[in-house]
C-alpha cells in the first residue's frame, strides 16, 4: 500500500473519530431494544448489515414485530431515507476508482458520512472510503456490544423500550432548535393524530405520505410556506 494511500486512511479515521464517537451510544441503544424486544443477539447485525440506515433500523423493530406488509415497510423506508437522494448529488463518490468501492458507497452513505465529507472535503476514494467504512465500524461493533449486553439486563426492568421514542423526541427538538420553525413538528403531530384516528393499522405510512405531500406543497408554494410557517425565539 502505497504512503499516501495510508496517509488518506488515516486522515479519514481522524475526520470520522469525533463525529463516530456520536454514533457509540446510539449503536448500544439499538443493540439493547433488538435484544429486549425478543430478537437473538445476532439479529443485531444482520439488521445493521441489511439495513444500515440510523433511525430506519430503530423502526424496522417494530415494522417487524407488528407484522407490516412488504408495500407498507417499503414506503415507510422510502419516506424516511428519502433525503439519501439528494445527498447523492453532492456526494464525492467519483473519487472512487472502483466498481466495487462506488458500490459501497452507495450502500453505506448515511448522514453522518455525509456530514463528514462536505465539511472535509476528502481528495481521494481512499479517503472516502475510510469516512464510510469506519462510520459502519462505529455503528455496527456497539450495536453487537448493546445486543450482548441486553441480555444481561433483568427482564424486570422497565422503559427500555422508550429508546425510540426518545431518540425521535430528541431528533424533533434538534430540529426545532435549528430550524427555529415550529410549524413542521406541529403539522407532523396533527397528522400523526389524523391518520392514527382514521387507518390506525397503517398510521405510521399514511402520516409520513401526507406530510411529504405537505413539505412538498410548501416547497412549491413560497406564500403557503410563508402562511404556515411559526417561528420561535
Amino acid at each position: 500500500m502505497a504512503s499516501s494511500t495510508r496517509e488518506e486512511i488515516r486522515a479519514g479515521v481522524r475526520d470520522t473519530w469525533v463525529v463516530g464517537l456520536g454514533l457509540i451510544p446510539l449503536g448500544m441503544a439499538f443493540g439493547l431494544l433488538m435484544t429486549q424486544a425478543g430478537f437473538a443477539w445476532w439479529w443485531t447485525p444482520i439488521f445493521s448489515f441489511i439495513i444500515y440506515a440510523g433511525s430506519m433500523e430503530f423502526l424496522a423493530i417494530g415494522l417487524v414485530l407488528s407484522a407490516t406488509g412488504p408495500l407498507s415497510a417499503a414506503v415507510t423506508g422510502l419516506m424516511v431515507n428519502f433525503r439519501h437522494i439528494f445527498y447523492g448529488l453532492t456526494f464525492p463518490r467519483d473519487l472512487i476508482s472502483s466498481k466495487l468501492g462506488r458500490a459501497y458507497a452507495t450502500y453505506s452513505l448515511t448522514d453522518e458520512g455525509y456530514a463528514i465529507a462536505s465539511t472535509t472535503r476528502p481528495r481521494s476514494g481512499a479517503r472516502v472510503l475510510t469516512i464510510l467504512a469506519a462510520c459502519q465500524a462505529l455503528w455496527v461493533l456497539p450495536g453487537i456490544a448493546g445486543a450482548l449486553l441486553g441480555h444481561a439486563v433483568p427482564d424486570s426492568i422497565q422503559g427500555v423500550e422508550f429508546a425510540l421514542t426518545a431518540l425521535f423526541i430528541v431528533l424533533a427538538y434538534e430540529a426545532l432548535a435549528s430550524a427555529r420553525d415550529a410549524s413542521a413538528v406541529i403539522l407532523a403531530a396533527v397528522l400523526a393524530v389524523v391518520a392514527t384516528i382514521i387507518v390506525p393499522g397503517n398510521m405510521l405510512m399514511v402520516a409520513l405520505l401526507a406530510y411529504f405531500g405537505v413539505m412538498l406543497a410548501r416547497y412549491h408554494r413560497p406564500r403557503l410556506d410563508a402562511a404556515l410557517r411559526w417561528e420561535v425565539k
